[in-house]
């Protein structure tokens, strides 16, 4: 059984995970601070770690495949599962490699909805200024809730992130 290259690609996944982690930080530095310049970049660059962690799921998937047809567990195994079925050390390890991997996952969507929120409330300021430049158009309120001028006006943010 190859628990050994399992943990090894676990830990590089947390390494992953945790430069994502920081790559989402600096985006929201960015926001934040109004150096929307460098948005593109960090997009590009989260875009290039995301990247590099599908393909590492990939062969993980395939080592915890191998791993739960040696044990007779059944296809597409969790790590818990995993977890459950190996013997001493192995089970510690990936117990203790899933629950890093949950608070790492976690952070990030905590962090991603944060960025998300930012980047609306910058629409929404942007949208508020565009409207006192034009005290000619009535204002209404969209079903958001958000201020607009006439019925046609709205902001998307589809792509914005």
């Amino acid at each position: 059984m190859d628990f050994q290259h399992l943990s090894t690609l676990l830990w590089r996944e947390q390494e992953l995970l945790d430069l994502l982690l920081f790559k989402a930080e600096e985006k929201q530095y960015l926001i934040v601070s109004g150096k929307n310049r460098w948005l593109p970049r960090i997009a590009h660059e989260i875009e290039v770690v995301l990247d590099q962690l599908r393909t590492l799921e990939v062969e993980r998937a395939a080592v915890a495949e191998t791993i739960a047809s040696q044990l007779g567990l059944p296809a597409n195994p969790s790590l818990r599962t995993l977890a459950e079925a190996a013997g001493a050390p192995w089970d510690e390890l990936l117990v203790k490699h899933h629950e890093t991997l949950l608070v790492l996952v976690s952070e990030l969507r905590g962090l991603s909805d944060a960025n998300r929120e930012l980047i609306a409330s910058g629409l929404a300021a942007i949208d508020e200024a565009l409207l006192s430049v034009r005290p000619d158009q009535p204002r209404t309120y969209s079903a958001t809730g958000r201020t607009q001028a006439g019925a046609s006006r709205s902001v998307s943010l589809d792509g914005a992130l």
